[in-house]
């Protein structure tokens, strides 16, 4: 039996299906998230940035428990804006409300555009599951 496994949360089936990719990819106790988007539960992202990022963490958490992991677990997140100067201390702030010590390694991108219209943020993140 493989130790690779792709997780698809409830409710992800479908963009896994249309899109082609996981929302996560388990290998061993090591889970790799790929990038979340605040979008709400209609695919819009919010008017307020500090909604946009609360959605980004909590779809986050929810990809990582469906693995069998927590945010407690995550090692490593990378973080992409497209409005770095005017939104990365909210981002920070939303971050900080569910991250504790020992905090992550963290990489923060600046770009130009993301998947989703209008979308400020996206964040990918590797978590691993202790023994």
């Amino acid at each position: 039996m493989s130790d690779r496994q792709p997780i698809i949360p409830e409710g992800s089936q479908g963009s896994y299906d249309r899109f082609h990719f996981a929302p996560a990819f388990k290998v061993g106790n090591t889970v790799y998230v790929s990038g979340v988007i605040g979008s709400g539960d209609d695919g819009s992202v919010p008017e307020s940035p500090d909604d946009e990022f609360a959605n980004a963490f909590a779809s986050l958490s929810a990809t990582l428990e469906a693995a069998g992991a927590s945010m407690a677990d995550i090692v490593d997140i990378t973080s992409f804006h497209t409005d770095m100067p005017d939104t990365l201390g909210k981002f920070m702030k939303a971050k900080d409300a569910v991250l504790a010590e020992p905090y992550p390694a963290w990489t923060a991108i600046g770009c130009t555009a993301l998947a989703i219209p209008g979308a400020r943020a996206e964040v990918k993140a590797t978590a691993v599951i202790p023994d």
